[in-house]
C-alpha cells in the first residue's frame, strides 16, 4: 500500500475489539478520499466511545479529521476514571445485561433495565433521560444518534460490575435501591410489612426496608454474606479508581434479602 493509505496503530487495550487479523501492532487501510479518522476506526470493531484520544504525529486530532496519504493514527482508550458531561452518572443497561443491571442498583447506582426494549427504543430513552447506554452489541455503540455509551467487559455479571464501577466510578450508596425495579428503598417497622412475611421470617427478622414502587420487602437473610462479597468488592473498584466516594457508612449497613430471591444471578 505504501504511502497512500493510513497506519492505524490501537493501544493494546483496544486490540480485542479488532479482526485477529488485525491485532499487530498497526493496520493499514486506504483511503477513499470522505472517511474521517472516525469512520476508519469504526470500520474495524471499535466504537468510538471506547475511544479515548486520536494523535497523528503526536499531535491530537479530531474524530472528523479526513486523514491524508502516510499518516500514522495512534488510538488511545477512555481514560479511567472517566469524566463524563453528567454527574452522578446514571445509566441504562440493554437487554442482556439484567444480572449487572441488579448488581449495580444493590451497590446503590441509578440503573434503568428493560429486558424487552428495541435498539432504538433504547437509543430515545438514554438520550432523553440523560443516561449512559452500557452493552455489549458494538453496532449499538456505533449508532451516530447515541450521545452516551459504553462497551461492556466481562462475560460474568461480577466482572462486568468491576469494569462499570472502575470505568466510572460513579458514588456508591449500598441498600438503597431496589434490585428489583430500581426504586429507593426505605426503612419500615416490622408492622408495616409482617403481613407479607412468611412465618419464619415473622419469627427471626426485626429490621426491613421497603420498595414504595414494586412492593419487595428486604431484611438482613441467608444471602447476606455474599452480598456483603459484592459490596465489599465494588468498594474497592471504586476506591482504585480514584474517583468515587463511598459512604462508609453505608458500605458497614447489613446485607438484606428480599421476600423472593433476590435474583443477581
Amino acid at each position: 500500500m505504501g504511502e497512500t493509505g493510513v497506519c492505524l496503530r490501537f493501544d493494546e487495550e483496544l486490540r480485542f475489539f479488532l479482526a485477529p487479523r488485525n491485532r499487530g501492532a498497526g493496520v493499514r487501510v486506504p483511503l477513499d478520499g470522505t472517511s474521517t479518522i472516525g469512520h476508519l476506526v469504526e470500520s474495524l470493531g471499535v466504537p468510538l466511545t471506547e475511544v479515548g484520544s486520536l494523535s497523528c504525529a503526536g499531535q491530537a486530532v479530531p474524530a472528523s479529521r479526513r486523514p491524508q496519504a502516510g499518516d500514522v493514527v495512534d488510538v488511545r482508550p477512555v481514560n479511567r476514571p472517566q469524566r463524563l458531561p453528567i454527574s452522578p452518572p446514571r445509566f441504562l443497561l440493554d437487554v442482556h445485561l439484567g444480572a449487572l443491571a441488579r448488581r449495580l442498583r444493590l451497590v446503590g447506582v441509578d440503573c434503568a433495565y428493560s429486558n424487552d426494549a428495541a435498539d432504538d427504543e433504547l437509543i430515545a430513552l438514554a438520550n432523553t433521560a440523560n443516561r449512559v447506554l452500557l452493552t455489549q452489541d458494538r453496532g449499538l455503540l456505533r449508532r451516530r444518534s447515541l450521545r452516551l455509551g459504553g462497551h461492556v467487559r466481562g462475560g460474568m455479571p461480577d466482572q462486568q460490575l468491576l469494569d462499570v464501577l472502575q470505568r466510572y466510578a460513579p458514588p456508591l450508596a449500598p441498600w438503597t435501591i431496589c434490585p428489583a425495579c430500581n426504586g429507593r428503598l426505605a426503612t419500615v417497622r416490622k408492622a408495616d410489612v409482617e403481613h407479607a412475611l412468611q412465618l419464619g421470617t415473622r419469627r427471626t427478622y426485626d429490621a426491613f426496608k421497603l420498595c414504595p414502587d414494586c412492593g419487595q420487602v428486604y431484611w438482613r437473610g441467608a444471602h447476606s454474606r455474599r452480598l456483603d462479597g459484592i459490596v465489599s468488592a465494588a468498594a474497592a473498584a471504586v476506591g482504585s479508581a480514584g474517583a468515587g466516594q463511598v459512604s462508609s457508612r453505608s458500605i458497614a449497613m447489613p446485607g438484606v434479602t428480599p421476600s423472593s430471591t433476590l435474583g443477581l444471578a
